[in-house]
């Protein structure tokens, strides 16, 4: 492979199928990632219409709804009640896109789809257990340094793309700021194979407000197929990870969320801190951040994955059109210009929104909340308007209209 490979720092999803894109448009690529193999804890699984459409075009969406599970329909809930607020409905977004629906599949299935696509061209390779270390813009190309079995390589290639997640090597390198703060709260995430779609009617993606505890419920199909429930909680500022992972604590929370005759079985117990930062700049000479190295933000609308994967998409179409001398290398500027603002108003917005939603503790606050859900649910022209905006469709769809405008310049 020449130096005119694309490198790209980190093998999750967004790495992968940047990595992926490149090569279908028969662009040298070469990833590494620093773990054995790709990472399989209960992290994101959400996919968006709007991220479908880009699954899609990746010829993946067949496998990946095969992996996964549908979920048409999302419900806000009043938790102290256990009463259902509002219920959106993508079927609405019929005229708009071919996949007006939710897919809920677990980030390391997408990984793996990715991986096993990359195998049939011989162009691209990558290399698990293998760090980025440091790297040089050399103004015409980038010299990276790899940890590959017990020495270290000095690889060259055209450009570099840092997707190597929050704690990013390749951001910490560049110095470039990752504006934003830390919530004091961590979140403990249940999983559990009790069926609160059947038994309660909870859809497959579920936000519950409650001043107390807010929670969230999603369901994901798990490796064997059988199906999982995703239980999110706030773990109170100051506990341990041993009095937030207790046993009976995690028993009680559930008890308490939905009452049932005899114990939950837990599957997997989880904590997490969470974040709402942005990286000052998505760019530095022939240097490019993705996905959670540029952004991260808290879980609550499955919005991160899927600003994670947009990245990717643009930034393969754009460093492809720039190899290929189909555009400028200055043209490569759209990426920051585009992409930084697109997951400030679209995902840090919206995910603050999220959560400050649930966690309302005014009472006179809850209420006008919850009435306006309720208002929009009802009316289809602002049922659909909501679900252009959490689907993340309308961000594309400027994203796109911006792109028109610029490139007839």
């Amino acid at each position: 492979m020449n130096d005119q490979a694309v490198l790209i720092a980190g093998g999750g999803p967004v790495g992968i199928l940047l990595a992926l894109s490149l090569a279908q448009r028969n662009i040298p690529v070469r990833l590494f990632e620093a773990a054995e193999a790709v990472n399989d804890a209960p992290r994101a699984s959400t996919l968006h219409p709007a991220t479908l459409e880009m699954i899609g075009a990746l010829g993946l969406l067949d496998d990946v709804i095969a992996q996964g599970l549908i979920a048409p329909t999302f419900q806000f809930w009043d938790r102290p009640t256990r009463r259902i607020v509002a219920e959106f409905d993508h079927a609405i977004l019929a005229d708009d896109t071919k996949m007006p629906f939710v897919v809920q599949c677990e980030q390391h299935k997408i990984a793996r789809l990715g991986l096993e696509r990359l195998k049939a061209f011989p162009h691209a390779s990558v290399t698990f257990g293998s760090p980025v270390e440091g790297f040089a813009d050399c103004g015409d190309h980038v010299e990276i340094t790899v940890q590959i079995g017990s020495g270290k390589e000095i690889i060259s290639g055209s450009y570099l793309v840092g997707a190597d997640g929050g704690r990013s090597t390749v951001r910490k390198a560049l110095d470039i700021d990752f504006e934003g703060y830390t919530f004091p709260e961590r979140f403990l995430v249940l999983t559990t194979p009790f069926d609160f779609a059947a038994e309660h009617g909870v859809a497959f993606r579920a936000y519950f407000s409650d001043p107390d505890e807010w929670a969230n419920l999603f369901k994901v199909a798990g490796d064997d197929g059988k199906g999982r429930w995703r239980a999110v909680f706030p773990a109170l500022p100051g506990q341990t990870d041993d009095e937030v992972l207790d046993e009976a604590a995690n028993e009680a929370r559930l008890q308490k969320f939905f009452p049932k005759a005899g114990r939950y079985e837990i599957f997997h117990r989880n904590i997490y801190r969470v974040h709402q930062r942005v990286a000052a700049s998505f760019r530095r000479g022939r240097v490019f951040l993705a996905g959670d190295s540029a952004h991260v933000n808290n879980p609550i609308g499955g919005l991160g994955l899927n600003c994670g994967v947009h990245d990717a998409m643009q930034l393969a179409e754009q460093l492809a059109a720039a190899l290929c001398s189909q555009r400028p290398e200055s043209d490569l500027a759209r990426y920051d210009a585009v992409r930084r603002p697109m997951n400030i108003e679209y995902v840090q917005q919206q995910t603050i929104a999220n959560k400050k939603r649930l966690e309302e503790k005014d009472p006179a606050a809850r209420e006008a909340n919850f009435d306006h859900l309720r208002r929009t649910a009802a009316d289809p022209v602002a049922h659909r308007a909501f679900l252009m905006r959490t689907s993340l469709l309308e961000s594309v769809r400027k994203n796109a209209d911006f792109d028109a405008r610029n490139l007839s310049d």
